[in-house]
């Protein structure tokens, strides 16, 4: 993503982010200068000023003629991340209640979506986690699974040779596939499908026991396997 596109994430317009850009570059300007720098029609460039005075990413300089002033733009992201933490407790706590979602079977699609719901799964965890996956797709979580560890719970991982966690129990296979995930948290919740940088990913997620217990199996078979050929290829060596 370009800087401009990472602007838009705070909550301005691409107008107002390619005009915020160009005061950050170049310092306080008029709202000719700034439709000048940033190529935009004069009558936009002042519209998407006052919306950024009005969002807080400029101040208006006193005298005249009128000169803006980007807010700092650690002071701006810091600002809106401040405002948006402190809403998102408020909606939690306000939050209506509905059914569970663990009671259903949701479809998870595209790959920021899924690693979110992931990291959700493993930060909630309390007593033990699951995951198979490919060396790269571990790798995404590695710091979330240190700290599981740290914290002395459980997490048993199964991947490719070369992955190791210190604290966890790695089985190594070289049957992983490519782009499948597999997580269990606590016996609780499962996610497991397709993920990939490709947009048409998806994973499967629930609650429901039955998932569970076959996820359960299907991990139980495959650590299985593993043991019995690590088994086999030591008496072998032998």
């Amino acid at each position: 993503m370009s800087y401009i596109d990472d602007l838009m994430q705070f909550g301005l317009t691409r107008q107002e982010s390619s005009i915020y850009y160009s005061l950050l570059s170049e310092g306080m300007m008029t709202g000719y200068e700034a439709a000048k720098a940033s190529g935009i029609s004069r009558s936009n460039t002042y519209t998407a000023l006052a919306a950024l005075v009005d969002k807080g990413a400029a101040y208006v300089a006193e005298g005249t003629p009128t000169r803006y002033v980007p807010v700092p733009v650690e002071e701006f992201c810091g600002n809106k991340l401040d405002y948006l933490r402190n809403l998102s407790e408020r909606l939690v706590e306000q939050q209506p209640k509905a059914h569970d979602e663990d009671e259903a079977y949701i479809t998870i699609s595209g790959f920021q979506n899924i690693c979110q719901k992931a990291g959700r799964m493993l930060d909630g965890a309390r007593y033990r986690v699951y995951m198979t996956g490919p060396v790269s797709m571990l790798e995404l979580f590695r710091e979330k699974l240190e700290q599981l560890t740290e914290r002395r719970i459980k997490v048993v991982l199964i991947t490719e040779p070369v992955f190791e966690l210190k604290g966890a129990v790695v089985y190594h296979s070289d049957e992983i596939e490519e782009r499948q995930i597999g997580l269990i948290v606590d016996s609780v919740n499962v996610l497991t499908g397709d993920l990939s940088q490709e947009q048409n990913c998806s994973c499967l997620y629930s609650g429901k026991k039955n998932l569970i217990d076959l996820f359960k199996q299907s991990l139980s078979r495959q650590i299985q396997l593993i043991e019995l050929r690590q088994d086999k290829k030591g008496s072998c060596e032998e």
